[in-house]
Order: C-alpha cells, then structure tokens, then sequence
C-alpha cells in the first residue's frame, strides 16, 4: 500500500513508477562499471603502481559498504525516496568530480562518494522496487532487483569501453552523459509515489549494524558463501581482468577490456532473469556450480593466456553469479515485512560488497610480491573454496517453497 495519497502531487503511474525506479537503479549500477576500462587508461597517462589502481576499483566497494552499514535501514524510518533523491544528488557530484579529474586521487575520491551514494541507494531502491510493482509482477520485481546491479556494471564497462576505444575524450564523454541521466532519476524518484510510511527510530537506524529479521536469519546465514564466492568472481573480472589482458595476454584495446568485463555480469543478468522459473533452491544450487566450475574455466584461460577460454569462463561464471545472487535474493525476501526489507537488503549487499571490494585491494597488493598470475590464480582458489562450502550449506537446507 503506497503511503502518500497522489492527490499531494501529480504523481507517475504505478506501473511507471515500477519500470522508472527499476531503470534508475540499473543505472546506478551503469555508472558503478563504467570507470572499470578507464582505470588502466588513467594508469598509463598519471604512471601510478598497479596496486593503486585496485584501490580505485575497491574504493568504490568500501564507500558503498559504510554506507550500507549507515543508511542502510534508513528508508525504512524516514521514506524511500528522500533517501534516494539526496544519493542521486551526492551521485551526480561523483559524475561531474570524474569529468574534472586530473589525477588519481580525485578518481579515487570520487569513486568513493559514488560508492557511498550507491551504497545509500541500494536497500531502498532493491525495496522500493518490490513495492512499486503491482501483484502480479512481485516475482518479476524481485529478479529486477537482483539483476540491475550485474547487468548495469556490465553494461557500464562495455558503453565505456567503446568510448576508449573509438573517442580521444572517454572520460569526459561519459561521465558527462552519466550525469544527466542522474538528474533524470532524480525526477523519476521525486514523481514516484512514497510506499512507506515513516516509522520511528530514525536516529537508531543510523547506528552502524545489519539488519536481519529473525525469520530469515537462518537462510541469510547460510547464503552468505554463495554471496562470497560470487561476488568475489565478480570482483576478479571488474577489477582485473584489464590488469589480466594487458599484463599476461599483452592486448591492449579499450573496447576489448569493455567487452570482456561484460560477459560475465551480462551473462549473470540474463541468467538471473531466466531462471526465475527454477525454485530459489535449485536456482542457488545451479548458481554455486557454476560459480565453481567457471572459476576453473578462467584459471586455466589464465594460466594458459587463452583469451576464449577467459570468454567461456567468464559467460559460465556469469551464470553462476546471476543465479546464486537471484535465488538468494528469493528465498529470503519473502521472510521479511515490509518495513524490515531495507534492512535486510543492506545486510546481503554487506556480504556481498565485502567480498566483492576487500579480496580485490589484498590481491592488488600480493601483485608486486607474488606476481600477477600467482595472485590471479591463488584468488580463484579461495573462490573454488568458498562456492564448495556454499554449495554444501545450500545442500543441508529443506528445499523450501
């Protein structure tokens, strides 16, 4: 039930309040992966060491986690849209500090601030999508949620990568036009009806912690090595893989960074859509194998400089990661209220964002000792691990509605 009357303003449409807020949100996420090809670009034109540059790429991860860790349940109190129209402002902030830059700590910082934007927006955009969505759709509005963040940090490193590829100013030519699809969210958000009311405890929610109800403890509990492993093979291919081609396979093209970068989340899109069919379990089970078994695709494409074998792997790892995210997704949403979805939001992309961020700035910094193919491959072992142990947890719980 949307808490605010439409007679207060002339609002949107349900029905385009639910595809709105869902576009904006994928958009969120396109801005996410557009800096990916970028990274390297800025590394050859300022000369800083390789391990700076994963700290550009986690800076964003370790931004959005405070944030979460803050803002996360804060819809829940005071609305969904205040809290998303204030991170679609600081958002548009980032996009114009990334079209000024000129130097790496003004893409750091910015990355940051569009990590913590991103991170603010996310529980309440993930809610507010559901909401939105008339009944019939609620299923369809829970794969949107968990598909618009792979899907858009794809299709953002893919639009990027051609602009690299084919324009003497990417940087500018993107991050320009990021910044006025941001002021277009923001009137979709501001046009869209309030779905829930204001609840008390407003200052307590911005104590730091995860909120996860007590009906839906024992799911998340167990889905949080699906989430590590998923999102640490999602972080391997959006913060590496561009290291990868040019260190270990000596390519160097924009657009074949872009491109590589996007099979993986573009195939966890789709995979997340096409599933929704396939009950959340065996969605999950299909996803942890596929997270293993494309982790091994990619090791061997690694060790061996096979680019087709980096593609394979990346498009079964892909799968792995739409469908493992997705079938948490819905398990567990259906075990919250209403008011406590934010909340619980913000704890699953805790998980995920740590294990999507953290791995990547310790391998960044293994490069130099290690080297990069020891890091590489040592990084998809502890993924094999972690989507092993997540298949296993998975294994031992009832099979669920």
């Amino acid at each position: 039930m949307h808490a605010e009357p439409a007679r207060a303003r002339r609002l949107l449409a349900p029905s385009a309040a639910f595809a709105g807020s869902g576009a904006v949100f994928a958009a969120l996420y396109v801005a996410a992966g557009a800096p990916t090809p970028l990274l390297v670009v800025f590394e050859q034109r300022w000369g800083f060491p390789a391990w700076v540059l994963t700290v550009a790429f986690a800076s964003y991860a370790l931004g959005l986690l405070a944030a979460l860790l803050v803002a996360g349940s804060l819809s829940d109190h005071v609305g969904r849209r205040p809290v998303l129209i204030g991170s679609l402002v600081v958002e548009l902030g980032a996009m114009l500090m990334f079209v000024f830059a000129s130097d790496i700590g003004w893409v750091i910082a910015a990355r940051t601030i569009q990590g913590i934007a991103t991170g603010a927006a996310t529980s309440a955009f993930s809610a507010s999508v559901v909401e939105h969505a008339p009944e019939h759709r609620k299923k369809l509005a829970t794969i949107v949620t968990s598909i618009a963040p792979a899907g858009g940090l794809g299709l953002g490193a893919l639009l990027t990568g051609a602009a690299v590829q084919f324009s003497t100013h990417a940087s500018t030519l993107v991050f320009t036009a990021l910044a006025v699809i941001m002021v277009v969210g923001t009137g979709v958000v501001a046009f869209s009806a309030e779905t829930v009311s204001p609840q008390p405890g407003t200052a307590r929610s911005l104590v730091p912690h995860v909120s996860v109800p007590r009906a839906a403890r024992r799911e998340f509990v167990a889905s949080i090595p699906v989430h590590m492993a998923a999102w640490m093979l999602a972080g391997l291919f959006m913060g590496l893989v561009p290291t990868i081609l040019r260190d270990l396979l000596g390519l160097h093209s924009g657009l074949l960074n872009g491109a590589t970068v996007f099979v993986q989340p573009a195939a966890a899109a789709v995979a997340g859509l096409s599933l929704g069919r396939l009950t959340p379990r065996r969605t999950i089970l299909v996803g942890g194998v596929s997270v293993l078994l494309g982790t091994a695709v990619n090791m061997t494409g690694v060790a061996t400089a096979a680019l087709p074998l980096l593609w394979l792997g990346g498009l079964i790892g892909g799968v792995g990661v739409g469908a493992s995210f997705s079938g948490a997704l819905r398990t567990i949403t259906p075990l919250a209220q209403p008011h406590q979805r934010a909340g619980l939001f913000a704890a699953v992309y805790l998980v995920a964002y740590l294990s999507f961020g953290v791995p990547a700035i310790i391998a960044g910094l293994l490069i130099a000792p290690l080297g990069l193919l020891h890091t590489v491959l040592g990084y998809g072992v502890v993924i094999i691990a972690a989507a092993a142990l997540g298949l296993l947890a998975q294994y031992r719980r009832p099979a669920g509605r």
